[in-house]
């Protein structure tokens, strides 16, 4: 008698987008947050002409923007899942 297959969890493709969304967020942050520490170094260095200290500090601008959005939408889904959370002694506040 062929064996049966075990069930496999049901996910819908809802939550495979959400899960693959949730890691390209956070992989594109590690990204920026990586490039950020390189200008970073760069410019601290001080080798650079003016021109490339401009353009550095542009890009490290708008890297830094994109981290502190990340990082501000990670804390709002923290608060929300917390807040969707029942209160753990009992008392509601």
């Amino acid at each position: 008698m062929p064996k049966k297959a075990a069930p496999q969890p049901s996910t819908s493709p809802a939550d495979a987008d959400d899960k693959l969304s949730a890691n390209d967020e956070v992989a594109r942050f590690e990204q920026e947050m990586q490039e950020l520490d390189k200008i970073v170094e760069q410019m601290e260095s001080g080798d650079l002409h003016l021109e490339e200290s401009l353009k550095l500090f542009e890009r490290g601008t708008v890297l830094a923007r994109s981290c502190r959005k990340s990082l501000e939408t990670a804390e709002l889904k923290v608060r929300n899942l917390l807040d969707d959370e029942p209160a753990a002694d009992g008392d509601t506040a």
